[in-house]
């Protein structure tokens, strides 16, 4: 229920009303002085964070206008907030001209390091270490030197309620696991570092937990999608070398009994991050997808497809999806939203299938408006609902449109022992029926309604929903084999618990949002 009312509102969303919330957070606890007085005003935290957000915003219109490229307000505006979290605030007049200057090389980094239209660098670090590197060239050349990022977020005070906003980013995102993949080794040689000056136990897990910014870092930096490695195995390990990279000077100091100094990097947390970005951009598509309309069919109902000819051939696995961005009056989800690619990685097009109905998002009209040889523009292809390597057998479920995987997966595979359990509304109207059938795949239809004509091979269950329960008595060796389930939330969780606890093993594939 929860996840599935987060999934209403997009990721940009999320991270933007959680972010202004911890903003309101260090307002009040400046207000009681729980912040250092000496360092955080109200006229200090309002000044700075007013030149970020405004200079930020213009910055990204202004090149979105140079480069014709429609902007993003709300992804300039989370660059500008985790930009002042990470910097000290300030009323002095040099000091946040350099700031503005960060906010405009953080935007920059958007459209100018960016390769066939997709940017390879989370921007607000690429902004700090473009501020670093410039620092670096001027070098005594001028009295006021850009700041330096002093990652303040990270305080005793701030720490639960950072705590408490990463689970929400990170639940709404399904990243946990990444973000524990990178903090806990982080934590740990963090640890080990501050237990020769802290003798206490206590002391140095107060260190950790207070003085490092370990969570924020992970929940709302290291998980910005776009700049994130293809596969799941991929993203894990480059989560634990941001972790190495990110403690560089303490386990060094360890080691050598002396920091060994980066260049200009005295703290690593930005070159941590935007290390990773260069090694997750170089491990997938290299660049942004664009794609032709072809032609877009009626399914039946409101179920849509729409075949696209890319430009350039598409690196994909069956299974995966991209995310497509469209112009379009943007609702509170964004311009982005994720498919599921229904064609078979060696095709010549890239298919999709979506709901359409009477009363849609403006990105869906936008879509559905879509004239053959139109373009637009997809950010990448991912994921990770793939079957495993092998010819073990494998056991399908899907609601509604969330058969697209698994077209996918057996057109490619057809030979794999598989099994579907397909719910759809009503039997008379079977989404992708004729390509499952020339598949060969072994469906299990279940639907309120009596089919007319069933298909050999398929089988009917005269129910509304599909259930673990129903699943199982249909599949009678269900735990011989590896299952996949794919739909909408509301499907999805109960019938993959239903399958755990019968000690089948399960994948899940959300369609949170869809």
């Amino acid at each position: 229920m929860i996840r599935a009312l987060l999934g209403r509102v997009t990721m940009y969303r999320i991270v933007t009303i959680v972010l202004l919330a911890l903003a309101v957070v260090a307002f009040v606890l400046t207000a009681t002085s729980r912040l250092d007085p000496s360092i955080f005003t109200l006229r200090g935290l309002l000044a700075t964070l007013a030149v970020l957000v405004v200079t930020s915003v213009v910055a990204d219109h202004l090149l979105g206008l140079v480069v014709r490229r429609r902007p993003h307000t709300e992804s300039a505006v989370i660059t500008a907030l985790l930009l002042w979290f990470i910097y000290w605030p300030t009323l002095d007049v040099g000091t946040l001209a350099w700031l503005g200057l960060t906010a405009v090389a953080a935007q920059a980094s958007k459209y100018v390091l960016v390769w066939r239209a997709r940017h390879v660098f989370n921007p607000a670090a690429a902004g700090a270490v473009l501020m670093i590197l410039l620092g670096e060239l001027l070098g005594d050349r001028v009295d006021n030197p850009p700041p330096s990022t002093t990652w303040w977020v990270a305080s005793e005070s701030m720490a639960w309620f950072v705590l408490l906003g990463a689970l929400v980013v990170l639940y709404r995102t399904g990243r946990f696991a990444l973000a524990i993949t990178f903090a806990v080794p982080a934590a740990l040689l963090t640890y080990w570092n501050v237990s020769s000056f802290y003798p206490e136990l206590g002391q140095s897990l107060e260190y950790v937990a207070y003085s490092t910014p370990i969570v924020f870092f992970a929940a709302f930096m290291l998980t910005e999608p776009l700049t994130l490695a293809p596969r799941r195995a991929q993203q894990l390990v480059l989560a634990v070398a941001a972790a190495v990279v990110f403690t560089w000077p303490l386990w060094t100091t360890k080691i050598f009994d002396a920091p060994i100094v980066l260049g200009p990097f005295e703290g690593t947390y930005e070159l941590a991050l935007v290390g990773v970005n260069l090694v997750a951009f170089l491990l997938g598509q290299r660049g942004g997808v664009r794609l032709r309309l072809l032609e877009s069919r009626e399914l039946g109902g409101d179920l849509h497809e729409f075949r696209f000819e890319p430009r350039r051939r598409v690196r994909l696995r069956a299974g995966q999806y991209l995310e497509l961005q469209l112009s379009h009056a943007a609702d509170v989800r964004g311009e982005r939203r994720a498919f599921t690619i229904a064609s078979v990685p060696d095709a010549d097009t890239v298919d999709i299938a979506v709901r359409v109905p009477e009363d849609c998002s403006s990105f869906k009209r936008e879509l559905a408006a879509l004239q053959p040889g139109d373009e637009v523009h997809a950010t990448g292809v991912s994921g990770d609902f793939l079957w495993p390597r092998g010819a073990g057998p494998v056991l399908l479920v899907a609601g509604g449109i969330g058969v697209t995987p698994f077209l996918s997966q057996v057109r490619h595979e057809p030979s794999r022992d598989a099994v579907l359990v397909y719910g759809v509304p009503s039997a008379a109207n079977v989404p992708y029926r004729d390509e499952l059938v020339a598949a060969g795949t072994q469906v299990v239809l279940v639907a309120p309604d009596e089919p007319v004509d069933l298909p050999d091979g398929w089988t009917h269950v005269r129910e509304s929903f599909v259930t673990g329960e129903v699943v199982r008595e249909a599949v009678p060796d269900a735990s011989d084999r590896r299952a996949f389930v794919s739909g909408p939330p509301a499907m999805v969780s109960p019938v993959a618990t239903d399958l755990r606890k019968h000690r089948i093993r399960v994948k899940t594939d959300h369609f949170t949002g869809y």
